[in-house]
């Protein structure tokens, strides 16, 4: 990613007047062609971001750099991408750190692991497994894509995350992250390879699978109690005294799990619920 003036290269998303977005890839000659005319890709080489284009009918266009949001929501996927709502749940509440070792599974389409790379930096390290070679080239094609090639601090796997040993990722990790069908049947290998006090996070679409990560969560007991919860996300329209929500809203996309590992040997104190009346 650059800041400073366009470059040829650089991918730049074009908003019309309606709010509209495209995308382009900027080339030295290159042009934009929809229905409100052409825009030359030489017009926009060479501006800053927020500069506006006008076509060859007349039509202005905002110009900037796509942001990771952007590239999340438009890149190619062969999986469901965790959407950015519930990615910003993750590095926050999972405390992604700069220079931690986070290992995440499965990688899906990349949309997790190019903000836990962004997040961690070149000081730390993340190891995405997938046990689908479709997915995980689709994977490292977003990742490459977004970066301009795999950063040297991402470690991309095919395979079973069950088979994983702390051997095969050089020691612990300080964060875990399961995106996964049936996550439950990993919370031993969960425990193996990751730190005392570190972090384990379910990403899980129905109640019946928070329902079981849950409660294998709380059977191991090796664990913190754990917590789930859902992230709803509505935008508002701001407009005078037409002031009101959205429509439409981001509602339910998955739950997230949250606990911490314990250290070898403690047995967590026992959940206090309330009596039933």
């Amino acid at each position: 990613m650059y800041s400073g003036p366009f470059q040829a290269g650089d991918k730049v998303q074009l908003t019309d007047a309606k709010r509209r977005h495209f995308t382009v890839e900027l080339t030295p000659g290159g042009q934009f062609h929809s229905h409100k005319g052409i825009v030359e890709h030489d017009a926009i080489i060479g501006a800053d971001e927020g500069s506006v284009v006008t076509s060859t009918l007349g039509a202005d266009y905002l110009c900037f750099r796509h942001l990771l949001v952007d590239h999340v929501l438009s890149m190619p996927r062969g999986a469901a991408v965790i959407y950015p709502k519930d990615a910003g749940q993750i590095l926050v509440e999972g405390d992604i750190f700069s220079g931690a070792r986070v290992l995440e599974a499965g990688a899906g389409s990349g949309a997790l692991s190019m903000n836990l790379l962004r997040a961690v930096g070149p000081a730390g390290r993340v190891f995405s497994y997938e046990i689908r070679e479709d997915h995980l080239q689709y994977a490292r094609d977003n990742v490459a894509e977004y970066f301009g090639g795999e950063p040297d601090w991402w470690t991309p796997r095919l395979g079973d995350f069950g088979e994983v040993t702390t051997k095969d990722l050089g020691g612990p990790v300080d964060r875990l992250i399961l995106d996964m069908v049936e996550p439950w049947h990993f919370v031993d290998t969960v425990k193996n390879l990751l730190i005392p006090g570190g972090v384990f996070m379910t990403y899980v679409a129905t109640v019946p699978q928070l329902m079981q990560i849950m409660e294998h969560i709380r059977a191991a007991k090796c664990f913190t109690e754990p917590r789930a919860w859902e992230t709803l996300l509505r935008e508002w329209k701001v407009d005078g005294l037409a002031t009101r929500p959205e429509h439409r809203m981001n509602a339910h996309t998955a739950f997230l799990v949250w606990t911490r590992r314990l250290a070898d040997g403690v047995t967590p104190p026992r959940p206090q619920r309330r009596a039933r009346r």
